[in-house]
């Protein structure tokens, strides 16, 4: 067993009102800039929806993700190293910039030095941002916006196609017949990344700290595999730099102790932070189980108890220091994944092990019970409405557990579980005992997961390892120590003599080693003989 940490996203989608905050304070941190004109490191899509960019998710047009082979073995579906190979300079598997959209401005001038006494009032004239061309508006990263553009595409939404002819034909599109929810998107981070396997150049790494996955713009040269090969399209090509770039998970904020741009400004308080231990020698197994409805168990059977006295005994000789251990035993993620079971991974089906997970939307179960003539406070009728909501149980799971309906359903029967509880216990201060045993939790977890989802503080949902501050600190001080280079000094770049830093610890390999996650070339091989990701940070095999 090798045991790693990973820094973890849940959102609970209930409480997203779809206002954008997130995406716009991302997109004014990380890509406004030249070349990133079109690039959303993160989206909020409308579902159901095609999505930013359109049909994201039709891996059998894109070749995004994992596959097994006939053999059983974990293969990317766009092909072997030297299939790969033969495409590096002609890649067919790539959105174009209609799939994205042609980003726009509006030529202002047009309204401020018109003159006086027009009969017509002067309208702005869109032009791309691109070419400085005037255009017609035909396609957004958030074009279907509250469904608003959704009648003329969201039939064609893959998750729906993926359905049951009868469970789809319960999906509208006309008014007051049918359902939406929101579903923000960023980089998902993965234990599996398929981005990182596909990468030539070995620029693609995922971090050994925080599992968070990067791009070494130095060693990016534009082969764009690692688009091709993300099965949720979230890397993206700058095209005035010619490289790869992509969700950084806000590192440099990470590191200091503080949530990412899009969580601390979001205005729904839906998203969640936290440190996730997992078992890295069970990643291969996790991913390469062949029923796809178990691929969800499996990524949650890779996840370790943080408070079990052998996982700490384990990450203390793994050098993670005492504040990790620490961070993990009161992670709000952990709770959301694996104590309470109720939160859920984009698409598991694409075997890249995600750790972006979401709570499914219950918002109109409540209403849909009195619609059906059944009583919103009687448990029983409750369950028996979320098979009948206006959003098929069976799209939820076609997003979030590879088409089980049952455990999509099992979700939703806890969050409506809480929701009457909690009512009871308000109203009258009745516990229903019986509702808790039809759950299989107690009366504290259900209030434990009621203050996590409603009223928890910042310092309960962003929980952060202080390490990284501590470390930031001692650097800062190092450097003002001396009046030369930054590096130049005690434990730095030729220097014999090391400082005992607790970063350092995170690598486990030796101070005269280069630290550098990632594999070297594309022909590397792991331990277990696949071509792909190795963590070994001296980039040798794992």
């Amino acid at each position: 067993m090798r045991i790693r940490a990973q820094v973890a996203m849940v959102m609970n989608l209930d409480k997203c009102i779809g206002c954008h905050t997130c995406s716009v304070t991302c997109k004014q941190t990380w890509t406004n800039r030249e070349g990133t004109e079109y690039v959303w490191f993160n989206n909020v899509e409308t579902k159901p929806g095609i999505g930013y960019p359109k049909h994201y998710e039709d891996q059998e047009r894109w070749k995004g993700g994992w596959q097994l082979d006939g053999k059983g073995r974990l293969v990317l579906r766009s092909g072997g190293r030297l299939k790969r190979l033969s495409r590096i300079f002609a890649n067919p598997d790539l959105p174009t910039l209609e799939d994205y959209y042609e980003p726009a401005t509006f030529d202002k001038d047009v309204l401020v030095d018109a003159p006086a006494g027009l009969a017509d009032t002067p309208v702005k004239q869109p032009r791309s941002a691109l070419t400085g061309e005037p255009m017609s508006l035909e396609w957004g990263a958030n074009w279907e916006d509250g469904l608003g553009g959704a009648h003329e595409r969201a039939g064609t939404d893959p998750n729906i196609t993926a359905m049951d002819p009868e469970a789809a034909a319960r999906v509208k599109f006309e008014f007051e017949k049918t359902f939406m929810f929101h579903l923000p998107r960023i980089c998902e981070h993965c234990l599996n990344p398929a981005c990182v396997s596909a990468c030539p150049s070995g620029a693609m790494y995922k971090r050994e700290e925080d599992g968070i996955v990067l791009v070494d713009q130095d060693r990016c040269r534009g082969w764009r595999m690692c688009v091709s090969a993300c099965p949720y399209k979230k890397v993206y090509v700058n095209h005035a730099t010619g490289k790869a770039e992509k969700c950084t998970f806000c590192f440099p904020r990470i590191e200091a102790g503080q949530p990412t741009i899009c969580s601390e400004t979001c205005v729904g308080r839906l998203r969640y932070l936290g440190l996730v231990f997992y078992d890295e020698d069970a990643i291969l197994a996790a991913a390469s189980v062949e029923d796809e409805k178990e691929l969800l168990a499996a990524q949650r059977a890779v996840f370790l108890d943080p408070h079990d006295p052998e996982t700490v005994r384990l990450a203390t000789e793994a050098g993670l220091p005492e504040e990790w251990v620490l961070a993990a035993q009161a992670s709000p993620v952990w709770k959301l994944i694996s104590e309470y079971e109720i939160a859920l991974p984009l698409h598991p089906e694409y075997r890249t092990l995600p750790m972006v997970w979401y709570v499914p939307p219950l918002s109109p179960v409540l209403d849909a019970v009195s619609a059906a003539g059944r009583d919103d406070t009687d448990a029983d009728d409750v369950f028996h409405t979320i098979r009948d909501l206006r959003i098929p149980v069976e799209y939820l799971a076609e997003l979030f557990t590879a088409g089980d309906a049952d455990a999509v359903a099992g979700v939703l029967m806890k969050l409506a579980a809480m929701r009457s509880y909690m009512r009871a216990r308000t109203l009258d201060g009745t516990v229903a005992e019986e509702l808790c045993d039809s759950v299989g939790m107690s009366g504290e977890q259900i209030e434990a997961m009621y203050r996590l989802l409603a009223i928890a503080k910042y310092d309960e949902r962003y929980v952060i390892p202080t390490a990284y501050s501590k470390d930031a600190a001692a650097l800062e001080a190092q450097a003002a120590s001396t009046s030369d280079c930054s590096l130049d000094c005690t434990g730095g770049p030729g220097m014999t003599e090391s400082v005992a830093a607790t970063g350092e610890r995170f690598h486990l390999v030796a101070d005269d080693q280069q630290v550098r996650p990632g594999r070297r070339s594309l022909f590397t091989r792991r331990s277990d003989g696949r071509l792909g990701l190795t963590l070994d940070p001296a980039g040798g095999p794992a």
